[in-house]
This record gives structure tokens, sequence and C-alpha cells, in this order.
């Protein structure tokens, strides 16, 4: 099954990390290999950024100016800027999709640090809270596997009401857990997979306790044990296994889904990074084709 995947050639940029560099070569090979159907989707209005976030943050972002612009940890630049606002049209798109298809998927760079007054950790908008602004009649769930803590989101959780979050990470412990944001640190996986594994269900069984009626799934490749900021230490097997773990349950719920790329760094990216991404394709295709 080919999944309907936003991506647009602008979504590329070249940044100090993988972050946005991998972007087409990930699109590209899930495309060759039968598991994407790539979609362009199209620009996005600023004025939901503005609704979003602190106006004055949108206009260092958009202007270049100030410290602002550089808040997510890379030098600005017009390509950045114009790749981030492609990025978030997707995670609007890919709602629509996923509520009319139940799986989608968007080629997309950092949301979870993204907090409302400014970028951080290679994250300039949060476009997890923006589909939740943006479909405000829907409950939106979170399932963050990064192998950093979606403080972001959790952030946000107190902003809009619609917005569910479940981080399962391995570091950076900055947001508190509240009732609608439930944090899972976990130490390195080792020979203890099967636990980690007993999280995400957690997680999922929590989205179904929240009643929530689309859910956005974080499918981190940074807790890969070659990942240069990797403490989970989860080989290929397991990241895959992850994935279809919560694909099965995502389509055995009925809940409509769609899924971000989130944290990866490791280079060469055709050789050791894509490779992982695709794979969250792979899981996804395998899942949702099976009657």
């Amino acid at each position: 099954m080919k999944i309907k995947t936003c991506f647009a050639a602008s979504y590329y940029a070249e940044t100090r990390t993988a972050s946005m560099r991998k972007l087409p070569v990930v699109a590209q090979l899930a495309e060759q290999q039968g598991f994407a159907q790539l979609i362009d989707p199209g620009s996005i209005d600023p004025e939901k950024l503005r609704r979003l976030h602190n106006p004055f943050y949108v206009e260092a972002f958009l202007s270049g100016e100030g410290a602002l612009a550089r808040s997510q940890g890379w030098p600005w630049t017009p390509e950045i800027r114009d790749g981030v606002l492609a990025i978030q049209a997707g995670q609007i798109k890919a709602a629509e999709m996923a509520i009319e298809e139940g799986i989608a998927a968007n080629v997309a760079q950092g949301f979870h640090h993204a907090q409302y007054e400014r970028g951080s950790a290679y994250c300039t908008f949060n476009g997890l809270a923006l589909v939740a602004q943006e479909f405000p009649d829907l409950k939106i769930g979170v399932l963050d596997c990064d192998e950093h803590q979606g403080n972001g989101t959790a952030e946000f959780t107190e902003r809009l009401p619609n917005l569910y979050n479940f981080t399962i990470y391995g570091s950076s412990p900055f947001a508190i857990e509240t009732e609608r944001s439930v944090h899972r640190q976990l130490e390195r996986v080792s020979g203890a997979f099967q636990r980690y594994l007993s999280v995400v269900e957690e997680g999922c069984e929590q989205l179904r306790a929240w009643e929530v009626d689309l859910v956005i799934y974080q499918a981190g490749a940074d807790p890969h044990l070659d990942d240069p900021l990797n403490t989970l230490g989860l080989s290929t097997s397991q990241l895959y296994q992850r994935d279809r773990q919560v694909f099965r349950w995502l389509r055995e719920a009925g809940l409509p889904a769609f899924f971000v790329l989130a944290g990866g760094y490791q280079e060469p990216i055709s050789e050791k990074l894509a490779p992982l991404h695709v794979n969250t394709f792979r899981a996804a295709s395998e899942c949702y084709s099976r009657k």
C-alpha cells in the first residue's frame, strides 16, 4: 500500500544537522520502494502561525531579523524559512488526508521543542500544536517516540484544550507532566526491549482513554544505537518493531493517524539514516495493506 505523503522540493534546506537535508532523500526512497505517494501540500497562510506562536517571533523568523530568527539553532536563510513554511502546510494537509484515508504522512522535520515564544533544538514552529489549532473540534493526540522529550508540545497542551501529548524519551526532561501531557523517561534499552514496547503500548492506551479523534505519531529515528544523540540504544530491528506495534494498534483502534519523521542525525544520510525512516513507511504500508 502506498501511503499518501506530503512532500515538496521546497522542504529541503542546507542545515548543519541532517534535519532538513534528509527530507528529499527519504521521500524519494520511500516513493521508489512503493511505500509513499508524494503530494505537494501547497503553502500556508502565515497568519495561522501568528495565531499559534508569539506574533513577534513569527515576524522575526519570516524576516530573518534578530536572534529569534535563529532560535531553533541554525543560521537563518531564506531556504530554511521557505522549507519550514512548506512543512507546516504539510501538517495541515496530512491531517486532512488522515481523516479521509485513515493513514497519511508528512516528510517533516522538527516540531516538538518549539515553544510559544521561540524555536528550540532544531524545531522552529510546533506543527503538532498547529494541527490542534486548525482542527478545534477534534481531540488531537500526539504519540511522541523521539529520543528527546516533547517539551514544547507539553507547553502547548496548556494553551490548546484539544491537544494531548504522550512522550516517550531518553533525554532532555525539561517539561512537567500534566493531565494532558504524560511523560515516560526510559534508560538504555539494552536487553529490556519488552519494557520499551510496554511503554509504547501504555501510550497507545492513554490515547484511547483520552478519546482522541486524530493521532500524530512522532516516529523518531534518533533513539537508534548509532545516532550521535541517542541514549536509548534501539537497534534497526527494534525501531521497526516499535513502528509496527504503533500502526497495528492504530488500525485496530480505528483511529485516523499520520506520522512524521522526527529526529535522526546519522551521516551519511542515504546509507545510515534514510533507511531507518523508510522502515517507518514500510511498517505503515504493511500494517494498513492487510485486510
